[in-house]
């Protein structure tokens, strides 16, 4: 079977056992035995990799393939040069320290999506958008790096994994496609 790109949508759960109170994969996908390739919390929303072949998903989510993954991250103020550079050397989150990453301002993509329901607005407090990209994952990882240097994350999508990413394979939330795992 081949891999297949998924844009999870926000409050999505990564599983396809049915959840009490939020859709789940299964309310999205109807392929039987494909498992995530790692996951997303229900508040991160963005690109999904899913397969049937146990080891191409622990090649795929495995923290020793050291596979890229870039997120759009806005957050609550305007980093500054200082932020940056701290968000790009490991940064110590009490339970483990994060290796270093790439993190960059920039603007929001012309081919993002709203979000349903919108992030909070302040009038006194502006928000930007930021790259980070990560060979790591771990829980919560950039909702608590961007806390660290004083950026509370607003939003957080997964724009890329490895060479697969949102911008080249467009799709809106909640809509999937294959493509060869040879790709990967």
């Amino acid at each position: 079977m081949p891999l297949i790109l998924f844009n999870k949508p926000y409050q999505v759960m990564c599983q396809f056992s049915r959840h009490p109170t939020r859709p789940t994969l299964a309310d999205y996908l109807d392929n039987p035995g494909i498992y995530p390739a790692g996951r997303l919390d229900a508040d991160s929303e963005g690109l999904l990799l899913l397969t049937d072949d146990g080891r191409l998903q622990h090649r795929i989510s495995h923290p020793e393939s050291n596979k890229q993954k870039t997120y759009l991250v806005q957050v609550d103020g305007v980093p500054d040069k200082a932020a940056l550079a701290r968000l790009r050397a490991p940064i110590d989150l009490g339970d483990f320290v994060t290796l270093p990453c790439r993190a960059s301002r920039v603007e929001a993509p012309d081919w993002l999506w709203e979000r349903n329901p919108p992030i909070r607005q302040r009038q006194d407090q502006p928000t930007s958008w930021m790259a980070i990209t990560l060979s790591e994952g771990k829980n919560r990882q950039i909702r608590r790096m961007t806390a660290a240097v004083g950026l509370p994350t607003l939003r957080l999508i997964r724009i890329a994994i490895g060479p697969f990413s949102l911008a080249t394979h467009p799709l809106m939330p909640g809509e999937s496609m294959p493509v060869e795992a040879g790709d990967l």
